[in-house]
């Protein structure tokens, strides 16, 4: 699989560009690459599709912070409708209508393979996804768990089952738009004949008119409720993964799916580990002794202490694999290593019996010690602290 080109490289902008600097950067490079401007090249449209992708992620305040903070990891679980999904393509196009068939942002759709977008503003709309973060330890990471996460959502009024109208009152169909929810305007230009097709003010894109909202929800069709969502996390999970829960987002209009959940996982840091991928990484702390004699020292792994041993001779800085005592690789029955390293303390206070000793110790290696001299402020130390 290809690495996704990073979207502030692919609109040439910098990543403090503003709303307005990353608008302009992409109209411009749109204009030059849009499919109707280069026919039957398939270079020009792949690169109109980039432009697009990048510019619908960084124009939604939303997604733009979770591309931000977690780069292309950020946007899993987006759908490539989702990424589109009420993004504003006729600003970018206004005005170039005839230059591009009477459409421009269409094309956008339509290219991705899904239809819709903002000009279907007639039709059933899918609710909208709801987002949260949750925290869980390294240990609930490595076990996997369940987690209970309270929302507030559009749920479908229960008294006009999302028709918007009082029960038993009229719905009549739009005049205006014909029940279409649109309405489109032709003007002669001197590059030929614009069309703009717009939402009908009239019905509101609903293309029908409510003479008697219900009461219950005020003519929106869905009112609020708090909910209660349990959130399974697999284990291996990573450190902004996300979770999907299928249909737990805001309701849809009538007739229209509901949206969804989606849960990013945040893992919080572990006093004994660092983790890389389904390895583990911890320091232990030795001393000189069991370094040069060897011994066995316990370790603490993600599922619980173990026995280490330590060769004589071992030097600071010695790393030991502790095989399959790492993380669990997300839906395998594998783990991964924990990696130990070592790291001899020199003991910073010694009686005078130890000194002895090492002194005798350096004498049977051969070793010359050239003892330390105290110097002028560490005899006024001395000096201090002995009054």
């Amino acid at each position: 699989m290809v690495d996704k080109r990073d979207y502030y490289e692919i609109l040439g902008i910098d990543k403090n560009a503003d709303q307005k600097q990353i608008k302009k950067a992409y109209r411009k490079l749109a204009m030059k690459y849009h499919p109707d401007q280069n026919p039957d090249d398939s270079e020009a449209e792949a690169k109109f599709k980039e432009l697009s992708e990048a510019y619908a992620v960084l124009s939604d305040d939303e997604k733009k912070q979770r591309y931000d903070q977690y780069g292309h990891a950020g946007m899993d679980g987006f759908s490539q409708e989702d990424i589109f999904r009420n993004v504003n393509f006729e600003d970018i196009f206004s005005g170039f209508g005839s230059q591009f068939g009477g459409g421009g942002f269409e094309s956008i759709f339509d290219m991705f393979g899904f239809g819709g977008g903002r000009r279907n503003h007639h039709g059933p709309q899918k609710g909208s996804d709801i987002h949260k973060t949750i925290s869980i330890s390294l240990e609930e990471a490595a076990s996997g768990v369940e987690k209970d996460i309270t929302i507030n959502h559009d749920v479908t009024c229960s008294v006009c089952h999302g028709s918007k109208a009082e029960p038993g009152s009229k719905i009549e169909t739009c005049q205006v738009c014909g029940g279409t929810g649109q309405v489109k305007e032709v003007t002669n230009t001197i590059l030929g004949q614009m069309v703009n097709v717009s939402t009908c003010r009239a019905c509101g894109g609903e293309g029908k008119i409510i003479t008697e909202p219900c009461k219950a929800c005020n003519g929106k069709g869905k009112i609020k409720e708090s909910a209660t969502i349990t959130i399974k996390i697999p284990p291996g999970v990573e450190d902004g993964s996300r979770i999907l829960a299928k249909g737990e987002g805001n309701a849809g209009d009538e007739n229209a799916p509901n949206g969804d959940l989606y849960v990013l996982v945040h893992i919080k840091p572990n006093k004994n580990f660092q983790r890389d991928g389904s390895n583990l990484y911890y320091n232990k702390q030795i001393s000189f002794v069991q370094a040069s004699l060897g011994a066995k020292v316990e370790v603490p792994t993600i599922d619980g202490a173990v026995d280490l041993n330590i060769p004589s001779g071992t030097q600071s800085e010695t790393v030991f694999r502790l095989k399959g005592q790492g993380m669990p690789i997300l839906h395998r029955e594998t783990k991964g290593n924990l990696y130990v390293t070592v790291k001899v303390v020199v003991p910073q206070k010694l009686n005078d019996k130890q000194k002895q000793l090492l002194v005798e110790f350096a004498n049977i290696s051969g070793e010359e010690i050239n003892k330390y001299e105290k110097g002028i402020f560490d005899k006024f130390k001395d000096a201090i602290h002995n009054h």
